[in-house]
């Protein structure tokens, strides 16, 4: 039987040009975050163009909000895109168009099937366990044979014998047998273009060389390519697209992703779990793509070793802990200045930002995430009488307190605010006391930030300064405390 086969002729200079097409009925999740990504090193590589599309055809689903989430969200990650977005809604006179290009010659049909009648077609293939599949009923029948007025659908008239085969650049080869394809619909009773025709038109109108988006649209090539080939046959200069199907997410436990698992909005990474951009692009980029042992890998890095030939055939699967440890890598690599800005609105009124960029090296490096980093920042900024912990209470009990006392006039008199200085003064202390440092040094944590974990001591009294120190402390040790 003959074959029809998808090998485009990759020796023609054509540009790359990619684009990312998401629906706005919802968030902008991981796996379109990643295919965003994926198209977008892949024009960047091959020095072409990464259009967006917005398809929003599903007018009862599709929301303003949900198309400004997924622009800011590619925004944020740092993808930028060679024009403004399409919004396939503004092109269904040009989708028509085709449609009625394709009627009139002879590559697709009017059919006059009723709901009624279309149902009862698939309650007697579901009787006889067969496909269900529509019968083509009206492929080869006359218009004139339907009731005056009737309304229709224009279907494509599909292949009927022999196989399509992709050569898809990441599953490699795949085959279906023309039989298991149907005449799908291109224009619905109400005269709308479905989704099928709308993306073969836009991408042909956008000059699309490589359509790349998730496995679960591979069926979907093989819908769409014998509308290319058609409107080829039509007018020409509508050459197949090299294809490349990703495969899906999952979660750590092998099922498809779901919000069980995490699979959140970019913008809920962002807002709810402190990631920086670079390391949920670092993140994705090493999900489902590889280049040796490589785990960082900067921006301009990627887009020099990118290709689809690194994507591999098998599902990935999202695990949260190695996106935590790589967003703590980012966190310690990132500038202190935008750190300070970035966490600086969560941290009220009257922040001294200046402080903030001083102290960031020693608080990122105990920091995972954003919100983390802001709550380790907060003991800088908070107004004395401390609010202590249930914790830092049990510390600052009598005994606690009397030691913080004799601490408070060494450190009075101390001359040198060093970590180096203060250090010596505070263990010659101890020592004379017949105590390990960490006896004086939790009481005097839990005085100076009012909670039990900081950064070091010494780097916490050189950053709030003498004065401030010595008030927080005197604070403690000269009101009455519960515990006496």
């Amino acid at each position: 039987m003959p074959s029809e086969s998808v090998n485009p002729d990759l020796s023609a200079p054509r540009e790359v040009v990619t684009r990312f097409a998401p629906s706005p009925t919802g968030y902008l999740h991981i796996g379109g975050a990643r295919t965003a990504l994926f198209n977008w090193l892949f024009a960047r590589h091959h020095s072409g163009r990464a259009l967006l599309r917005i398809e929003d055809t599903d007018q009862k689903r599709s929301t303003q909000d949900a198309i400004d989430k997924i622009i800011d969200g590619l925004a944020w990650l740092g993808l930028d895109y060679d024009g403004p977005p399409v919004f396939q809604s503004d092109r269904a006179e040009r989708h028509v168009e085709v449609a009625r290009t394709l009627l009139e010659a002879g590559h697709a049909y009017r059919c006059y099937a009723t709901a009624e009648e279309l149902e009862a077609m698939r309650a007697d293939q579901r009787a006889a366990r067969q496909p269900l599949r529509y019968d083509r009923r009206w492929r080869d029948r006359a218009p004139g044979d339907a009731p005056a007025g009737a309304s229709y659908t224009v279907r494509i008239k599909m292949p009927l014998d022999g196989e399509t085969v992709i050569e898809d650049a990441v599953q490699g080869t795949v085959t279906v047998a023309n039989s298991e394809l149907d005449d799908f619909v291109l224009l619905r009773a109400d005269g709308t273009p479905t989704y099928m025709l709308a993306v073969v038109v836009d991408d042909h109108d956008m000059g699309v060389t490589h359509v790349i988006r998730g496995d679960d649209h591979l069926n979907n090539a093989f819908r769409q390519l014998p509308l290319i080939r058609a409107m080829n046959t039509i007018e020409g200069g509508w050459p197949d697209p090299v294809y490349a199907h990703i495969p899906l997410i999952h979660g750590a436990d092998g099922a498809k992703l779901s919000k069980r698992h995490g699979a959140v909005g970019v913008e809920a990474y962002r807002d709810e779990e402190g990631v920086l951009p670079e390391a949920l692009v670092n993140y994705l980029l090493r999900l489902g793509w590889g280049h040796g042992d490589r785990e960082e890998m900067s921006r301009d890095e990627a887009i020099a070793l990118f290709d689809l030939d690194g994507v591999g055939k098998s599902p990935s699967r999202f695990d949260a802990k190695k996106l935590a440890h790589l967003n703590g890598h980012y966190i310690r690599e990132a500038d202190d200045r935008r750190l300070a800005g970035l966490i600086a609105p969560n941290l009220g009124e009257n922040v001294d930002e200046g402080l903030l960029v001083k102290a960031m090296p020693v608080l990122k490096v105990r920091a995972k995430n954003v919100n983390e980093l802001a709550d380790n920042a907060r003991f800088l900024f908070v107004q004395r009488p401390l609010a202590l912990t249930a914790q830092a209470e049990t510390l600052l009990d009598a005994e606690g307190r009397e030691r913080l006392r004799g601490l408070s006039e060494l450190l009075h008199a101390q001359n040198d605010w060093t970590i180096e200085a203060l250090e010596a003064t505070t263990k010659a202390y101890a020592e004379r006391l017949g105590l390990g440092l960490g006896k004086l040094a939790q009481p005097l944590r839990a005085a100076l930030t009012g909670t039990t974990t900081s950064p070091g001591i010494f780097d916490v009294l050189v950053l709030l300064g003498k004065d401030e120190a010595l008030a927080r402390i005197d604070a403690q040790t000269t009101s009455k405390q519960p515990t006496d």
